[in-house]
């Protein structure tokens, strides 16, 4: 079904609002199933900026701290519902290393400032 913007803004209100926002976006790469293809997408260098969802999930030891991580990320409004959802899916089918390489402690200011003094 296709909306013009009027009728869209008309009929949905709020999410019209939110989207013209842009207040909670939060940019979400891609999903890759081969892991040295992710590997290689995460490891390209970038500048620093505020962790992604993909990044909390990179950190957590396993599925069910990723599942905890998108419910927090979810209730303070940082990722969509249907965000969540597709990040939950991806943890159940593919499980948490599907979105990269776990970060240890100290990946930041080793990538970006060159020493190993910690995160």
């Amino acid at each position: 079904m296709k909306f013009d913007e009027k009728t869209f803004k008309k009929l949905f209100p709020n999410l019209h609002h939110e989207m013209m926002s842009k207040k909670m976006n939060v940019p979400i790469d891609a999903v890759r199933v081969d892991r040295d293809e992710a590997e290689k997408e995460a490891m390209k260098p970038r500048t620093p900026t505020m962790p992604t969802a993909i990044d909390y999930l990179r950190r957590c030891e396993d599925d069910k701290e990723a599942m905890e991580v998108i419910d927090y990320l979810e209730k303070r409004g940082e990722i969509s519902p249907d965000e969540a959802e597709g990040l939950r899916k991806q943890v159940t089918e593919r499980g948490v290393r599907s979105f990269g390489k776990k970060k240890e402690w100290g990946y930041y200011s080793t990538k970006y400032l060159g020493d190993s003094t910690g995160d």
